[in-house]
């Protein structure tokens, strides 16, 4: 298979910027943008400051204070070409506009808030097509942060309690917009505490990389395959493969599930992993 020539940044978040509370967590998330040294990562991915990066913040509840504060915040480091969608159903991502700016920009960043509703209003139109196929053929870069960051693979978890992820059946997911297929993508890891949360969607998909990824943190991923820690913070890495034992297909949902020989490495700035080999990489 042809690697892919455009880059993944997926982010772990520092706010959810409109995300509804998790059940159970009423905690109100702040807006507080994540430090701007990953975006300017972005920006130099991008081709740099006077790169065009649409914004896109379907995922949001509240798109316009996001869209705003996104824009103040790429204003900071230079970078002022920034474009701002706010798609919010299938029929917006039918407009002439936004198909035509989606083709011509550098890069897009895909806000935070609810996952669901990214892959929901997303997933199948001519919108992610496009992005895709420029993914997939130009030195396309795609950006996610939070929600928009756990979107980006195929299998994704859109719901699921950390208090509860031990037991089975706790954690849901369903079908992301599949920019890459062989991993799992979890934000806010640490923060939330939602290791049992990627483990058991690993040990339902060990075909899967877990990637959980902390606040102010996130992976560069090129070539669909060498993923490099960026950002503040720690990576930490689930995999499934070598599994021996598992009971997560045999016992009742709401039991305990069991896992022998998961494996787990964890990733600060400058370091990474292969995908496809299932190899750290210490710097």
């Amino acid at each position: 298979m042809q690697a892919v020539k455009g880059k993944l940044i997926a982010i772990g978040g520092a706010e959810d910027k409109g995300a509804e509370p998790e059940k159970d967590n009423f905690n109100r998330n702040n807006l507080n943008f994540f430090e701007l040294g990953i975006l300017r990562r972005i920006v130099e991915e991008a081709g740099g400051p006077n790169s065009r990066i649409e914004v896109i913040t379907t995922a949001s509840s509240i798109p316009y204070e996001v869209g705003d504060n996104y824009l103040n915040a790429f204003g900071k480091i230079g970078c002022t070409n920034i474009g701002l969608m706010h798609i919010r159903n299938r029929a917006d991502t039918q407009d002439k506009d936004c198909l035509r700016r989606i083709q011509e920009c550098d890069a897009v960043m895909f806000s935070g808030g609810n996952q669901l509703r990214l892959s929901v209003t997303d997933g199948g139109t001519e919108f992610l097509s496009i992005i895709k196929r420029r993914y997939a053929e130009e030195g396309f870069v795609i950006a996610g942060t939070s929600a928009g960051a756990m979107a980006m693979s195929k299998t994704m978890i859109y719901e699921g309690n950390a208090a509860r992820a031990h037991l089975k059946g706790e954690v849901k997911m369903t079908t992301g917009l599949g920019f890459i297929d062989s991993v799992i993508i979890d934000s806010h890891f640490e923060k939330r505490g939602r290791f049992g949360r990627l483990a058991q969607a690993v040990a339902c998909n060990p075909s899967c990389i877990g990637i959980g990824l902390g606040e102010d943190t996130g992976m560069l991923i090129t070539e669909g395959n060498k993923m490099e820690a960026i950002g503040s913070g720690c990576v930490v890495i689930i995999d499934g493969h070598d599994v021996s034992f598992s009971n997560i297909a045999d016992i009742p949902d709401g039991n305990p599930f069991s896992l022998e020989n998961l494996k787990v490495h964890i990733c600060e700035k400058g370091n990474g992993y292969w995908v496809n080999e299932r190899k750290f990489i210490p710097e």
